[in-house]
């Protein structure tokens, strides 16, 4: 029983993970390639204290960036951490795209985008987003479209990764837990995130 228990603690993430990469692999395209969709919805990974995005964030935009301009989707919807006054991720990634010629009416920002169940939950119940292109990189992408998945949202993804990033072990092994409670709160906890007025990216349907 004592080898049970830990040997259970790591097999059951490791099975859950394998299953979503098996799963969601044949809905991630590359940016020239994927079907398009209304809206992209990019994922906040932290901002330096001087405003500058990650390098994870910063390839996050510029990926979606990309979509917009090569006209495969129609709306930006930039989702992350605002839960204090001074951190703003959503904010900070429309000033980048803003910086980079993407109008600032086809940008939409969530505030409470906490956490990527957060973020899914909120672009359907919030947003009204039904279809979208999900942008996130390789590590995250599976998590994300499992969520969009069963929270409503008629998703494909996106790879962002662009370059090679320090501590990459680190957040693939991050997933392997995140992955597990990803289905814990589908199937079993169902959490509602903080939520608001719907606000509609295309009120009239």
């Amino acid at each position: 029983m004592l080898l049970l228990i830990p040997l259970l603690l790591v097999g059951i993430p490791l099975a859950l993970r394998w299953w979503t990469d098996h799963h969601y692999k044949q809905s991630i395209f590359a940016p020239e390639q994927v079907p398009p969709r209304q809206v992209a919805i990019v994922f906040g990974a932290g901002v330096w204290p001087d405003g500058r995005l990650s390098a994870v964030l910063a390839d996050r935009v510029d990926t979606a960036i990309a979509l917009y301009q090569q006209g495969r989707v129609k709306k930006l919807l930039m989702t992350g951490d605002n839960s204090v006054a001074t951190y703003n991720e959503p904010q900070h990634m429309r000033e980048y795209a803003l910086a980079r010629g993407v109008p600032d009416e086809d940008i939409v920002l969530d505030y409470a985008g906490r956490r990527t169940y957060d973020s899914c939950y909120r672009a359907r119940h919030i947003f009204g987003v039904t279809d979208a292109i999900l942008v996130t990189q390789a590590y995250h992408l599976d998590r994300a479209l499992f969520l969009a998945d069963h929270l409503g949202i008629d998703a494909v993804g996106v790879q962002a990764d662009q370059r090679e990033y320090i501590f990459i072990e680190r957040y693939w092994w991050r997933e392997l837990f995140a992955t597990a409670l990803a289905w814990w709160e589908v199937f079993i906890s169902h959490p509602v995130p903080i939520m608001g007025d719907k606000l509609p990216i295309f009120p009239t349907g």
